[in-house]
């Protein structure tokens, strides 16, 4: 969707190329305040804007709000940009485009987080990305928690919540045709005594069911087995496991109606 030829009633396709000469020349413009030298300039770098976005395709945003809010990003970055240093223009625009959409993301997140938190975990990570290009590895936490002096416990709290929220339903992969997903890895741990009635009701149907069904059945929901252990205990793969559970589900929803 990002690396559509419209973005934004923008046709892509037909935007201008500008040599670094002429992007300098208009830079100069810009600097003395021409407004027309500005616009151009705009249009010219907006193909920077498009692949600095398509690198959050998946993050489920709409590619034309995300593409406003690199231009805002651009934007900033011809207001900011010093002539006088000996850096080309691109180079300095990708970050202050990437901060700008990185910024919009985490202020739309559906979840909230307060901004200390957020603080945190941004500082974590700023200094683990520092650590991870002098030391050529990825640091431990313990390695982090000491530059911030704080606890490690704390540091991963702040930095799981802000990670973005996932789908029960979202396939992890896919085996012969089966989707396997989120919720078919979780372990039930709950008290399922509370739902007694649920369980008697249940487990007059089951007995209708053929064994290896019931089996299932019974690890899955009674015992709150992920697939994956059913699967080792009873010798077979995932993806049988997964078939045979909805062969069993579907057959208790026919039995109820």
């Amino acid at each position: 969707m990002i690396s559509k030829v419209e973005i934004c009633g923008v046709n892509t396709s037909k935007l201008p190329v500008l040599s670094n000469e002429e992007k300098n020349v208009l830079l100069k413009k810009i600097k003395n305040g021409d407004e027309k030298a500005r616009d151009k300039f705009i249009k010219s770098n907006l193909r920077l804007v498009l692949s600095v976005i398509k690198r959050f395709r998946r993050k489920g945003e709409s590619a034309d709000d995300l593409f406003q809010v690199g231009c805002v990003g651009l934007i900033k970055a011809i207001d900011n940009f010093d002539l006088s240093q000996n850096v080309q223009f691109s180079t300095y625009a990708v970050p202050m485009i990437l901060g700008e959409v990185k910024r919009y993301l985490r202020d739309n997140n559906t979840i909230r987080v307060s901004r200390s938190i957020r603080e945190i975990a941004y500082r974590a990570i700023a200094i683990k990305e520092e650590l991870t290009n002098r030391n050529q590895r990825e640091p431990r936490i313990e390695e982090i928690a000491k530059i911030m002096e704080m606890e490690k416990e704390e540091i991963v709290i702040c930095l799981e919540a802000i990670q973005d929220p996932v789908s029960l339903q979202e396939p992890i992969y896919n085996d012969n045709g089966d989707n396997i997903y989120i919720m078919d890895q979780i372990r039930d741990k709950k008290d399922t005594d509370e739902l007694w009635t649920e369980k008697l009701a249940i487990e007059e149907t089951m007995k209708k069911l053929k064994s290896k069904e019931k089996d299932i059945l019974n690890k899955r929901f009674f015992e709150g087995r992920t697939q994956n252990e059913v699967a080792e205990e009873l010798g077979i793969s995932q993806a049988q496991v997964s078939r045979l559970e909805k062969n069993a589900i579907a057959h208790i929803k026919r039995i109820y109606k």
